[in-house]
């Protein structure tokens, strides 16, 4: 393969990039030119924040081909076009062959969650301490486990085993909470999320774990529950706290995650009409927020 590297502005990279995919391009990636310098420029953004910025104002371009002159061709036919002024060729070079499925499974190890409790991608066999493995492959879109959050939730789950409880998860993902609930004894487990594709990746998941589960949109959460999950985001959350504590059954847990530890008064304030949240766990700058209704 030979990657085809090109320098341009921010209002050119939409235009490049789209150009590099009717070129046959194997792949196309944009970086920040200026990244580990002085004028690098980070995008994104935090909940109560400003928005970040749609582009960077110099951005590096990288695209895979799998000849060395399909890559000149493609940059030839660049050349030539109005898009293309103020962008500058970069060069092309050969990219060694890897196995890049092997590559990237290297990378990903198990993750523990408690010595007995471990997230564990399917090329992996588990550690021999394991009484209980998820098993999700990290790549896949909508979590896999190996953030803060979802830690702490998974961790809260495995010391509050909800044997036999009805359990919500809200905003499901990859559906990585609602199967840890699973795993620890729970009776009827919801997990409903906004994104379709969500919910599909959860049944999906459920079905590789052999767990079972009811996924789906948002109105599939009926009733009351003895255990209400939710790891979004504080924003989404402050706005959901009448809607989430409403399916909290008398006498059963809230588990709130997403929120750093900036935000843990915000949310405390938010609630306050409904539950009195605690902070029940910290990790990376994160906080795991918990209440008993």
């Amino acid at each position: 393969m030979f990657e085809l590297g090109l320098l341009c502005p921010e209002q050119s990279v939409e235009a490049l990039s789209d150009a590099l995919d009717a070129l046959d391009a194997l792949s196309v990636s944009v970086e920040d030119a200026d990244a580990q310098t002085d004028a690098e420029h980070a995008l994104f953004g935090e909940p109560g924040m400003p928005p970040p910025a749609e582009g960077w104002q110099c951005s590096r371009i990288l695209a895979l081909f799998a000849t060395e002159e399909a890559a000149r061709e493609a940059s030839r036919l660049l050349e030539v076009q109005d898009f293309f002024e103020g962008c500058q060729l970069l060069g092309i070079h050969p990219v060694e062959d890897q196995d890049w499925v092997r590559l990237t499974q290297s990378q990903f190890e198990p993750v523990e969650i408690t010595p007995e409790f471990w997230i564990v991608p399917t090329w992996h066999e588990p550690p021999a301490a394991a009484k209980q493995v998820i098993r999700l492959d990290p790549g896949l879109a909508f979590g896999t486990g190996t953030h803060p959050t979802t830690r702490m939730c998974l961790r809260w789950i495995a010391a509050h085993p909800p044997r036999g409880q009805r359990v919500l998860d809200y905003g499901c993902g990859s559906g990585i909470l609602a199967i840890g609930a699973a795993r620890f004894g729970a009776g009827r487990i919801d997990a409903v999320d906004i994104d379709p594709a969500a919910v599909q990746s959860t049944k999906d998941n459920a079905t590789a774990n052999a767990v079972e589960l009811h996924a789906g949109l948002p109105d599939a959460a009926q009733g009351r529950y003895e255990l209400v999950l939710a790891n979004i985001l504080a924003t989404p959350l402050k706005v959901l706290a009448p809607l989430l504590c409403g399916h909290v059954e008398k006498g059963g847990h809230l588990v709130l995650a997403g929120i750093l530890e900036r935000q843990a008064g915000e949310l405390t304030a938010a609630y306050a009409p409904y539950a009195e949240l605690a902070v029940g766990d910290t990790q990376d700058g994160w906080v795991l927020m918990t209440a008993r209704l």
